[in-house]
C-alpha cells in the first residue's frame, strides 16, 4: 500500500511538472525587442513578451481563413515562399497551410487541430476579431504560441502583427476631403463583412468625414477585396446610386475601375489598395481626372508573422503587438518600375516587402507558390 501511494505520488509530481511547462506563459518584460526595427512595438504601452525557450527546428502552422482573392492567394503563396528560404527552412521540421473559407467555426477547429496534434506555433489571419477566446486560452495553456496578422485578434495573450488599418482609413479619407472641397457623393466598397480589417478601415474613412465639416453622402457595397465581386457591385452601383463625385476600395480595386469604365462613369478621386492593376490605371488615366492614393498591407506581413512566431520560439524579446509601416504611392509620384509594373500581373500587389525586417520577395518568387493546402 505505500508503495502503491509513493508510486502515485511520483506519478501525481511528474503530471505536475508536465503541466507547468506546457502552461508556461510568457514572461512580461521591459522592451527593446530582439530586431527593434523590425518588431516595432504598437505603441508606448505596448507589453514585451519573451517565451520560454524551445528548441528547434519547429513546427509551424498557418490557419488562414477566407481565401478567394488576389490577396489571400498572394499571402499564401508567400508563406510558401518564406518557409522555404533556406535560412527559414533549417528552422523549421514542418510548415502547415490550412485555409478553411468564411466559417468561423472551422477556422476555431483547424486551430483546435493544430494544438492537438503539438504544433509549436499557429499563425492566423482570424475571420472574426472576438470569437477565438476559447481556443486562445486553449493555446495558452498547451503553451502554442499564437500570432494573428491583418485580421487580428481582440486578446492581450496572443502576439498581433499590422499595419495601422484604421489609419489606412483615415488616409483614403483624407485623400478624398482634400480632392472633394465641397464633398460629394462617395463610392464606399468594403472588404469581407465581420472582419477587423474591414471594420478598422470603414471607421478610419467615417471619422474623416465627420471630422472635415464637409457633407458626404457615402453608398457602402461588400466587394470582399475581390477584383470580379468589387466590379459587379460597383456596376450595380453606379447604375442605382451613381454617379459618384469620389471612390475609396478595401482591394478589388483594378475591377473597380473596370466598371467605371465599362459604365462610361467619369474618372474621379480614388483612396485604393496596393494591386499592380490598380496602379497602372491610376498612371494610365491621370490625366483624365483618376486622382489615386494607393496604399495597403502587402501580404508579405504573413512573413512577417512567422519570423516573430520563430523568434517567440527561439526565447527572443518581441512586443504582444507589432506594428508595420504601410506601402504607399500617390498621384503625380507613380513611378514605373517601382511603383507599378506594366509586365506583370494586375493581381499582384505592389509594396509586398518589409525591409526593416529582411524580407522582400520578387513575383516570381511568389507566383511559383501555389495556394493549396499543405
Amino acid at each position: 500500500m505505500v508503495k502503491s501511494i509513493a508510486g502515485g505520488i511520483v506519478a501525481a509530481a511528474a503530471f505536475m511538472m508536465l503541466g507547468s511547462a506546457a502552461y508556461a506563459e510568457p514572461e512580461v518584460v521591459s522592451g527593446p525587442a530582439a530586431e527593434p526595427e523590425c518588431f516595432a512595438p504598437w505603441s508606448a504601452e505596448t507589453k514585451f513578451f519573451k517565451f520560454p525557450k524551445k528548441d528547434g527546428p519547429y513546427r509551424i502552422a498557418l490557419a488562414n481563413g477566407y481565401i478567394a482573392n488576389t490577396w489571400r492567394i498572394q499571402m499564401v503563396q508567400t508563406a510558401k515562399a518564406y518557409a522555404a528560404q533556406s535560412d527559414v527552412a533549417a528552422k523549421l521540421k514542418e510548415f502547415k497551410v490550412v485555409s478553411t473559407g468564411e466559417d468561423v467555426p472551422a477556422q476555431i477547429s483547424a486551430i483546435n487541430n493544430f494544438i492537438d496534434s503539438g504544433y509549436d506555433a499557429i499563425v492566423v489571419n482570424a475571420q472574426n476579431p472576438t470569437a477565438f477566446a476559447p481556443v486562445i486560452k486553449r493555446a495558452k495553456e498547451a503553451g502554442v504560441v499564437l500570432v494573428a496578422f491583418d485580421n487580428i485578434l481582440d486578446t492581450k495573450d496572443a502576439i498581433n502583427v499590422n499595419v495601422d488599418q484604421k489609419g489606412l482609413g483615415v488616409l483614403w479619407g483624407d485623400w478624398l476631403v482634400k480632392h472633394l472641397p465641397n464633398g460629394g457623393k462617395v463610392l464606399e466598397v468594403r472588404g469581407v463583412a465581420g472582419t477587423s480589417v474591414d471594420t478598422d478601415r470603414h471607421n478610419g474613412l467615417h471619422e474623416t468625414f465627420q471630422a472635415s465639416g464637409k457633407t458626404f453622402e457615402v453608398t457602402e457595397v461588400m466587394g470582399k477585396w475581390d477584383d470580379g465581386v468589387a466590379q459587379k457591385v460597383t456596376a450595380d452601383a453606379i447604375a442605382t446610386s451613381g454617379p459618384f463625385d469620389g471612390i475609396t476600395g478595401q482591394g478589388g480595386d483594378t475591377g473597380i475601375v473596370q466598371a467605371m469604365i465599362d459604365a462610361k462613369h467619369p474618372f474621379v478621386p480614388f483612396g485604393g489598395e496596393t494591386e499592380n492593376g490598380f496602379r497602372k490605371f491610376c498612371a494610365k488615366f491621370a490625366g483624365e481626372g483618376l486622382k489615386c492614393t494607393s496604399a495597403g498591407s502587402g501580404p508579405a506581413q504573413v512573413a512577417v508573422a512567422i519570423k516573430t512566431a520563430i523568434a517567440a520560439l527561439e526565447g527572443q524579446v518581441v512586443p504582444q503587438e507589432v506594428k508595420l509601416p504601410l506601402a504607399i504611392a500617390s498621384d503625380p509620384d507613380f513611378k514605373e518600375g517601382q511603383d507599378y509594373f506594366p509586365t506583370e500581373s494586375d493581381n499582384f500587389f505592389v509594396g509586398n516587402s518589409f525591409p526593416t525586417c529582411g524580407i522582400n520577395f520578387t513575383a516570381q518568387e511568389i507566383m511559383g507558390q501555389t495556394k493549396e493546402n499543405q
